[in-house]
């Protein structure tokens, strides 16, 4: 029974630093209707800056955190200006931006391989990775507590501001149907500059906590955006609860898996999963046809 609590609790908190990153790639699809390849690189962005910040610039965690999702952001949003942008003004076709996506994500991983190496670096201790008794009923980690607290404040907050902001509101009609939304007096080039601003400063988060969890280098982006791929789909492409219920059922599958059966079996149970959705659901959890969306 303890185990099974630990483990809970360990995927609880992947699955929300999961919901970090797939949360930030729904609200970019939501919106421009195609899926952000590159989105891992501004997790990788985010860890590199924290990273060098406490490293060679001396600063404390806090600092170190607000300069690394300050740099994630306007690193998303740089690449929306160069890559997506001239794309999106010149063809309404999506499957150009996808491709686009594909090549910016090679592009950020082999900046980072050219300019600052492929080995892996580990971030100071500055997070607590103690062990901590959680109610008496099991051992876990306050790095585990700790991130799973972050991710629901940070997810906590993007609620607020889609729901009590006018560019919230602009947002949410602007994934029913972008063009209308420009109709309507939205100025559409800077809504998706504070998505991808959004979305870039989600993923610097999980950056910084995956990059205490499995240590830091160029290639970190590829594996845990093609997780959060997978939750998005499991949860519904395009749904904001879906990506966070998708990404809450990954994290545990691993857990769960690498605790009771073997951690090889974590990315069999979590694929398997995906196949079985889109045979029985291929829309996702929450997610809903372009029809009905309309």
């Amino acid at each position: 029974m303890e185990t099974f609590i630990q483990q809970l609790i360990n995927g609880l908190s992947l699955g929300s630093v999961y919901a970090l990153i797939a949360v930030g790639y729904s609200l970019v699809y939501s919106v421009l209707l195609f899926s952000n390849f590159a989105h891992g690189g501004f997790l990788v962005i985010g860890g590199y800056i924290c990273y060098y910040a406490l490293r060679s610039g001396g600063a404390n965690i806090w600092v170190a955190s607000f300069a690394a999702l300050i740099g994630a952001g306007i690193s998303a949003i740089i690449v929306e200006r160069l890559a997506y942008r001239p794309i999106r003004e010149r063809t309404p076709i999506t499957l150009y931006m996808l491709i686009a996506s594909m090549g910016m994500s090679i592009v950020i991983e082999n900046i980072f391989v050219v300019t600052v190496g492929g080995r892996f670096r580990a971030l100071p201790p500055v997070i607590p990775t103690d062990p901590v008794n959680f109610l008496g009923l099991a051992t876990t980690s306050a790095f585990d507590i700790l991130s799973l607290v972050t991710a629901v404040v940070f997810l906590a907050g993007l609620q607020l501001f889609l729901v009590r902001t006018k560019w919230g509101l602009a947002i949410r009609a602007a994934s029913y149907n972008l063009k209308t939304a420009g109709l309507m007096g939205v100025n559409v080039n800077r809504l998706i500059s504070i998505v991808f601003f959004v979305a870039g400063l989600l993923a610097g988060v999980g950056g910084i906590f995956l990059s205490v969890r499995y240590t830091l280098y160029p290639q970190l982006g590829s594996m845990i955006t093609t997780k959060a791929f997978v939750a998005a789909v499991i949860g519904g492409l395009g749904s904001l609860p879906g990506a966070v219920i998708g990404s809450i059922i990954l994290g545990l599958a691993e857990m769960l898996t690498a605790g009771f059966i073997s951690s090889q079996f974590r990315d069999l149970v979590v694929f398997g999963i995906l196949i079985i959705t889109l045979i029985v659901r291929p829309t996702g959890l929450f997610g809903k046809s372009v029809g009905e969306k309309v």
